[in-house]
């Protein structure tokens, strides 16, 4: 053998030894064999990244109080992160009756509004000139028929026809 070679980390020699025994014992307390195999991959990050100890009397002992020490630290993690969710759903939604009451739309209601708002807007581009600027003014932006008229130096009755056809249009694109 080599007497460059690295020394050999007591810890890291134990903890791949006996991988297996923590997996089960940390699957034992978490109650699932993914958390547990999560935790033992902390703990051999951990351990990896120490500076080389000499003087460990049990090894095995030390990786199982730091395993426990991990696991508690995970579960307290998800315990704050459950009590973050359940303070958000709180102040998300309202409930009446025992029943969970979004203030949002559905998902299918909102992509349902945006779609004819798609089409609509498509409809209002698809106008004449004079009849989409008709409907924008009053329309969208409340301008009276005679104010509309004003504005655009047309009579009243032109801004009449030009807003109900642009109805008329917009209705037939919409369906």
């Amino acid at each position: 053998m080599d007497s460059t070679a690295a020394p050999e980390n007591p810890l890291l020699t134990a903890y791949l030894e006996k991988r297996a025994n923590l997996v089960r014992f940390l699957a034992a307390r978490l109650g699932s064999l993914e958390a547990a195999e999560d935790v033992a991959q902390d703990l051999y990050l951990k351990i990896s990244s120490m500076e080389l100890v000499d003087d460990v009397q049990n090894p095995m002992a030390l990786l199982y109080r730091m395993s426990a020490n991990l696991m508690l630290d995970r579960l307290r993690r998800e315990r704050r992160a459950a009590a973050r969710e359940d303070a958000w759903l709180k102040t998300e939604r309202t409930n009446l009756g025992g029943e969970d009451v979004v203030d949002q739309p559905a998902a299918d209601d909102a992509l349902a509004s945006r779609q004819r708002l798609n089409q609509l807007v498509s409809g209002l581009e698809s106008l004449p000139p004079r009849m989409r600027h008709a409907f924008q003014l009053h329309k969208l932006q409340g301008l009276s028929h005679a104010e509309t008229a004003r504005a655009m130096g047309i009579s009243i009755s032109a801004v009449e026809k030009h807003v109900s056809g642009a109805l008329k249009a917009l209705l037939a694109k919409l369906g």
